[in-house]
């Protein structure tokens, strides 16, 4: 792949300054920063193209050279790729106006185990995957569930340490809870080896616990799940996830409910829909039938005389009720005609007789499909 003008690069004019050049070499290193960037081969690769540009034009005779003779005129002088760009991360202060440290605090995390100990000892959430019945996401219900986490050890209550030992600062990070390893011109942080990202360890560590401040237990807990809710529903239960480290917050415990599909009933938001069969003389006669909803409940339901085959009757508030509200959606039925496959003498000689009467259409026009979905 063919390399980019040096100054095409750093975004800036041919006769830049060298604050100019500077200041584009600082935007591009913030930007792209290995550790701003983690695994990004792209944004390494940007990171790698902006410090070689850096490094040519920087150095007044490497930039006269490149500006006469462009890449080739490099060659042998540890441009052009070839360079050890070890000075230029040694010059970063100087680069970053002598707010080094500060900025990669702000945007590389440099600092962030000292400002966020509490935050980066919180104890983790946890999952629990929950099945429930149709029935129940609908109308809602209570269910008992057991689950494993760490909660704070009684023993040394949480401090990690045996009889009381305390904690000090880790000798190895300085309590940062992390280092800084620098090959070339790149600088990556990195949990500290000694006390796993802590900050902190202890000499006589609790027996009972390893020294985490930690030990895990089961637990039960009733859920109340409330009516209306959906399959992937999620239900948050506050500090019933694991127990912190060295003081820290607990996490959560994460419901995911799974909605178990029903035989007979679908749900479309606060709809639900069913189908029930009935004779060719009730949809023709009309009639009155039974039906049992979802809550077993027996309604009566009347079929209008003249009914077509997949006709939907609404049965109101019969739905799902709206979660925090006593509003229900509907309950939509579909009628399914049911054409008799095999009739006794009688019955097909009332039905000749019928059709006598009636007329039979015996060259049907074809149907519109607009009129065709609106009989559906």
């Amino acid at each position: 792949m063919a390399k980019r003008d040096y100054y095409e690069v750093l975004g800036v004019a041919k006769n830049a300054t060298k604050d100019e050049i500077k200041k584009g070499y600082r935007k591009l290193a913030i930007q792209y920063h290995p550790d701003r960037n983690p695994g990004n081969k792209e944004a390494e690769d940007k990171f790698k193209e902006a410090t070689e540009a850096y490094e040519v034009l920087s150095d007044d005779q490497k930039r006269q050279i490149y500006d006469q003779y462009g890449f080739a005129g490099l060659d042998g002088m540890g441009g052009g790729g070839s360079a050890d760009y070890s000075h230029v991360f040694h010059d970063f202060e100087d680069i970053f106006g002598g707010d080094f440290s500060g900025i990669f605090e702000n945007f590389f995390g440099g600092g962030r185990s000292r400002r966020s100990g509490a935050q980066r000892n919180q104890g983790a959430s946890l999952r629990y995957d929950l099945e429930i019945s149709f029935k129940d996401a609908v109308y809602g219900t209570k269910a008992e569930i057991s689950f494993q986490h760490d909660e704070v050890c009684e023993a040394c209550k949480g401090t990690g340490g045996e009889n009381g030992a305390s904690r000090k600062t880790c000798p190895t990070c300085q309590g940062a809870g992390q280092i800084r390893r620098s090959a070339g011109f790149f600088s990556v942080a990195q949990p500290c080896p000694t006390c796993q990202g802590a900050g902190t360890v202890i000499d006589n560590p609790c027996r009972a616990c390893g020294g985490t401040g930690t030990q895990s237990h089961k637990r039960k807990l009733i859920v109340t799940i409330p009516a209306g809710v959906d399959d992937g529903k999620r239900i948050t239960i506050p500090k019933q996830g694991d127990a912190g480290r060295n003081g820290g917050a607990p996490g959560d415990l994460v419901i995911i409910l799974h909605v178990e599909p029903h035989q007979y009933f679908e749900r479309s938001g606060q709809d639900l829909y069913c189908a029930i069969p009935i004779s060719v003389t009730q949809a023709i006669l009309g009639a009155e039938i039974f039906i049992t909803t979802l809550d077993d409940k027996k309604i009566k339901l009347k079929i209008p005389s003249g009914t077509q085959h997949g006709k939907l009757l609404r049965l109101k508030d019969e739905g799902v009720p709206y979660t925090g509200s006593s509003r229900k959606g509907d309950l939509y039925i579909k009628l399914l005609v049911q054409v008799p496959q095999h009739l006794s003498a009688k019955s097909r000689s009332l039905l000749e007789e019928v059709a006598r009467l009636e007329g039979e259409n015996t060259t049907p026009k074809l149907m519109a499909l607009s009129e065709l979905r609106n009989n559906q």
